[in-house]
């Protein structure tokens, strides 16, 4: 019934618990799960996620905090995205929330790197799993030199304006909505998420991160995205199963992901 649009399995809150995790999955119905890569050192083991579970699925790609780490080229990520259980490419973005002392023109790697996410993602036909924060006007604008409305995608945990919203949907992109959604101090993103189209919309937990009301400040699991749905379909005016079977039904489209 429900699909985890993004979450991070491979991260050490969550492996060490992994068959606990897919049992309340079941319990809970949320019948699939899209595990997220951020780095190229973590890709086999997030591909290895998804070929030992049916119900979980990967990306590849590179976030755009991760300093340090391996930089891929087009021809890697594309290599990785052959693969049938490698859905996206991403996450993948722009972040200028803790630049410090540097400046946004010394983010130009962070910029370049966005690039060659989005020229892998035309290349192989995959959408992508987009980051962007305190960015918005640059990753819009990248996106655009770059043809990236040609591969499409998602901006996963949405936190922006609705203006920002509306400029990726008319790109063709996908808005989804974390548990932020149901925090109490988040109503400028509730009142966005009741302007977009339900055609629109993906719903994610993020997790081992933002877990939603009633667990905020817990360990995040796939198991909580039906509360998600539950904040959704309340701001939208919808029975939840009405947006469950939406916002699933929206995920397998943008992924090509098969039915449960």
């Amino acid at each position: 019934m429900y699909i985890d649009s993004h979450c991070h399995l491979s991260f050490p809150e969550l492996k060490a618990n992994l068959p606990q995790i897919l049992a309340e999955m079941q319990a809970a119905r949320v019948t699939q799960a899209i595990c997220i890569c951020t780095t190229m050192e973590e890709f086999p083991e997030v591909r290895a996620l998804a070929h030992a579970h049916p119900q979980l699925f990967a990306t590849v790609g590179v976030h755009p905090d991760n300093e340090d780490v391996h930089e891929p080229s087009v021809a890697e990520l594309v290599a990785g995205a052959q693969d049938p259980r490698v859905l996206a490419i991403g996450e993948t973005g722009l972040d200028y929330y803790r630049l410090g002392e540097r400046t946004l023109a010394d983010m130009e790697w962070q910029r370049e790197r966005f690039r060659t996410h989005i020229r892998a993602a035309r290349q192989a036909a995959k959408p992508m799993v987009i980051h962007t924060r305190s960015s918005a006007a640059h990753t819009l604008e990248i996106l655009k030199e770059e043809g990236g409305e040609q591969a499409g995608g998602v901006f996963h945990c949405f936190t922006e304006s609705l203006e920002v919203a509306k400029a990726a949907v008319d790109l063709g992109f996908y808005i989804s909505f974390s548990g932020i959604l149901t925090f109490k101090n988040a109503a400028d993103l509730r009142a966005v998420a009741l302007a977009l189209p339900l055609d629109h919309l993906l719903i994610e937990t993020d997790s081992p991160y933002l877990a939603p009301m009633p667990y905020r400040g817990k360990t995040n699991s796939p198991a909580y995205v039906p509360h998600v749905a539950e904040h959704l379909a309340a701001v939208k005016g919808l029975a939840v199963e009405a947006v469950a079977e939406a916002c699933s039904a929206n995920t397998r489209r943008l992924f090509r992901l098969p039915e449960a």
